[in-house]
This record gives C-alpha cells, structure tokens and sequence, in this order.
C-alpha cells in the first residue's frame, strides 16, 4: 500500500487543491447567478423607490394646491389634528 508521501504529495496538499477548485467553483456561480440576480433586486428597488418618490412629490403637491385654494379649512384641519394628537399625547403620560 503505498502512501501519499510515497506518491510525491503531502496529505495536506490534496486538501488545499480541493478548496481551491471549490473556491473557483464558487466564484463562478457567484458571476454566473448571484452578481446579476442581485443587480436585477436592486434594479427593481430602485425603480421602486422611484415610483414611490413620484408618488409622494404629486401627493405633497396636491395637498399643497388645496392648501392654496382653501386655507381656513387647511388651518382648521391642522388645528384640529394638533388638539387631536395632543390629546393622545397627554392620556399616555
């Protein structure tokens, strides 16, 4: 029986040329799936966020128009939640 010694490699050498084919391995699935499926989430975060920040900008500019248009009822809405979330405030304490 001849032993890894007696074939010219050490046991440890075989060791480390497995993880280097696996760490090759790896990193070619890692360039090959996980790279662009991450590319792609963040793509779509992105153009959600966006989506969402456009939604916002024409939501505030809404309400800032109906502020011009009506601003007794605007003040009289903001006076109202003030009293309103101070009251809640104040039963928690």
């Amino acid at each position: 029986m001849e032993t890894s010694s007696a074939l010219g490699t050490a046991p440890g050498n075989d060791a480390q040329a497995e993880i280097a084919v696996l760490r090759s391995r790896v990193e070619a699935l890692m360039a090959e799936r996980v790279t662009p499926a991450l590319a792609e989430a963040a793509d779509r975060a992105e153009a959600a966020a966006n989506a969402g920040y456009a939604q916002m900008r024409e939501q505030a500019d809404r309400v800032s128009g109906m502020v011009r248009e009506q601003p007794l009822a605007a003040l009289g809405i903001a006076a109202l939640a003030g009293f309103a979330l101070a009251s809640l405030v104040r039963r928690q304490s």
